[in-house]
């Protein structure tokens, strides 16, 4: 199989691997659709520490073409949503609704035995969030795939296994966005655009899109966003406090995963309101809050892991909001590319030139 590989940082290479057969517990997915998402950027630049050789991929969609011992949820010719957050049941979190913070998946880049089933030659390559996706075919947990229906485009199917359920479940299921309420998104990427989507789900009345780049404001205006903020024009906490009567927005998003732009959510974020940070942020950055105003405003930080939801649960919702014509993922894949193109696919992603790219196959 043909599939995107980091062997080393910040470069990613397309190669011909063996993939084993399913495992007890595991299933084989025929890949047809996986989306290009920042995280796997960071997961090659070494932001998310993750071993090399890399498979990349962890937001995709397919049809199962195997199954391993003891596997009952899906059988062959299912089509699937993967996430990259497994869903055991069982776990400590799971048990307490908590099924986006799930222990069950393997770590290391390993299968849950610790071993790999990706190879070239008589190497191991390990695989992003025991998925490794971005191939033509994966082998991954049976509690890391969601049966859907098989009229559903499995091209923008591929979208929910990550940046739309982390934007629209940030801001419905980790804010709990009330109607009528302001919201700010800071940055506007794939995932921006989706907590764009949500606030308009959610019923906000006004939407503040923030970004340097005057494309992916454009792009925000089309996904719900009322007030478009070009912080490359100046500050963008001051034109936020401008149009809000100098209080702030009752909702801040964060979804860039860089300090300063986590303070200036912060200082956007009006007494007693909600900012939350989703983007994933470099493990040797940090980022403070005054020690007396954190307690005199009253606000509320939330850390978003996968927009809190149980994808057992909410893909299928997800999918059925695209149905009825509320939430858009079709728009939201501006561009396809084949396998052989994923190089250029993380080229245009860095540029900003699309919402979200996708590799599509045959």
């Amino acid at each position: 199989m043909k599939a995107a590989v980091c062997r080393t940082r910040n470069e990613i290479t397309v190669e011909d691997l063996t993939l084993d057969p399913p495992k007890a517990g595991e299933v084989k997915v025929k890949v047809k659709a996986t989306g290009v998402c920042h995280s796997d950027l960071s997961a090659a630049n070494g932001t998310i520490p993750m071993p090399l050789p890399l498979v990349l991929g962890h937001e995709g969609a397919g049809v199962i073409e195997a199954v391993g011992e003891g596997v009952t949820r899906v059988k062959p010719g299912d089509h699937v949503i993967m996430s990259f957050v497994p869903n055991c049941g069982s776990c400590f979190h799971c048990v307490r609704g908590e099924a986006h913070l799930c222990t069950a998946g393997p770590g290391g880049g390993k299968m849950a035995d610790g071993t790999s089933r990706v190879h070239q030659g008589d190497e191991d390559l390990a695989v992003f969030a025991a998925l490794g996706n971005m191939a033509e075919a994966c082998v991954c947990p049976e509690i890391s795939v969601v049966p859907i229906d098989p009229s559903f485009p499995l091209t923008t199917a591929a979208l929910i296994g990550c940046g739309v359920t982390t934007g629209v479940g940030a801001v419905l299921k980790t804010a709990k966005v009330k109607p009528g309420s302001t919201v700010a998104v800071f940055g506007c990427g794939g995932v921006g655009l989706s907590a764009i989507q949500g606030a308009r789900l959610a019923g906000a009345s006004r939407i503040f899109a923030v970004d340097l780049a005057s494309s992916k404001l454009e792009m925000a205006k089309k996904f719900g966003a009322t007030d478009l903020v070009d912080a490359s024009a100046g500050d963008p906490v001051a034109e936020i406090m401008g149009h809000t009567g100098k209080l702030g927005v009752d909702y801040a998003f964060e979804v860039i995963g860089i300090p300063s732009v986590v303070d200036q959510a912060y200082k956007a974020t009006r007494r007693g309101g909600s900012m939350t940070i989703v983007g994933v942020g470099k493990l040797s950055e940090q980022f403070s809050f005054n020690a007396l105003l954190a307690s005199l405003t009253g606000k509320t930080i939330h850390g978003c892991m996968y927009g809190n939801v149980n994808h057992r649960e909410d893909f299928p919702m997800l999918l059925e909001l695209e149905r009825l014509g509320r939430l858009d993922l079709q728009g939201m894949v501006t561009k396809t590319y084949s396998i052989d193109e994923a190089p250029q696919a993380f080229e245009d992603m860095t540029s900003g030139a699309n919402a979200r790219g996708v590799i599509v196959f045959d």
